[in-house]
């Protein structure tokens, strides 16, 4: 990676950010794999950097949240002694978006449970500048997380769906329908026309298509989890920064007050071209 020119790193992260895997952008641009993950690993490594550094004091109003699932090297029912549990198998990006600008202040990788949830909800709150409205899905782990970060100082509520048949029941890899949808006012008083999470639903259809490790049915998966980090951190920086949203016109970043221009690819590549303790001093 330390000679590979400009022009064919900017080829892999062009082929990277279009959903192309690792293996298709290795016959694309030829360039071997392993160069293309240390690449990857370099860049996403400084994308959270960006990210921690530009996602402050954020003037969004309303907020949605939502897990999305994914699995390293094994999915969960294969895994045995022989496997880290806490590194390996299930896995779920929990993902905020702002409704208004499309923007994304956070993401955090882990299992679903009330651990990851906690520190998600409080680095999320960390990033906000005012009292927002905010929508989950109705996985009880938030209710206590949002307590503990806002208190009262928030409009919570939650977007319960009720299925028609339960998880057991329901065809392999077809969701069962949705019968009732109950918005339910946990906090505060939220306004219940912004009571939804369609924007952050219809945002993992864009994580689906954009990261080919998140494409299902198919051998594109995470083998490690420092690997599957560092592409989320180099596609929500691309999200944010690079890509011009079809509904605004602009990229989130600029609709959120914290970009005056749409960010080329050169541009995210250059923040992989210097070291981080160079950046911090």
């Amino acid at each position: 990676m330390n000679v590979l020119k400009a022009e064919k790193k900017l080829a892999v992260l062009s082929a990277l950010v279009e959903g192309s895997s690792i293996r298709s952008t290795e016959r694309m641009t030829g360039v071997h794999r392993d160069t293309i993950m240390r690449l990857v690993l370099t860049l996403g490594e400084s994308c959270q950097h960006l990210l921690d550094t530009k996602m402050q004091r954020l003037p969004c109003r309303l907020i949605q949240c939502d897990e999305i699932w994914t699995f390293v090297y094994v999915k969960q029912k294969r895994l045995n002694g022989a496997h880290n549990r806490e590194e390996m198998g299930d896995q779920y990006v929990y993902v905020a978006l702002d409704a208004e600008t499309k923007l994304i202040p956070c993401f955090r990788v882990g299992k679903r449970d009330p651990a990851t949830t906690w520190y998600f909800i409080q680095d999320l709150q960390g990033r906000l500048a005012r009292r927002v409205q905010l929508t989950t899905d109705g996985f009880r782990a938030y209710i206590p997380a949002v307590e503990d970060a806002w208190g009262a100082d928030v409009d919570f509520a939650q977007l319960i769906k009720v299925y028609e048949h339960n998880e057991a029941e329901r065809e392999r890899y077809s969701p069962s329908d949705v019968v009732q949808v109950v918005p339910t006012l946990v906090t505060g008083k939220p306004d219940r026309r912004y009571i939804s999470t369609s924007y952050i639903e219809r945002q993992n259809l864009t994580l689906r298509m954009q990261l080919r490790r998140f494409t299902r049915l198919t051998n594109a998966f995470s083998k490690k989890l420092s690997h599957l980090r560092a592409a989320l951190a180099l596609h929500f920086a691309h999200y944010n920064f690079c890509r011009i949203h079809s509904t605004l016109r602009v990229t989130p970043a600029m609709a959120a007050g914290i970009a005056n221009e749409v960010w080329s690819l050169g541009q995210l590549l250059s923040q992989g071209q210097t070291p981080l303790h160079k950046e911090q001093t």
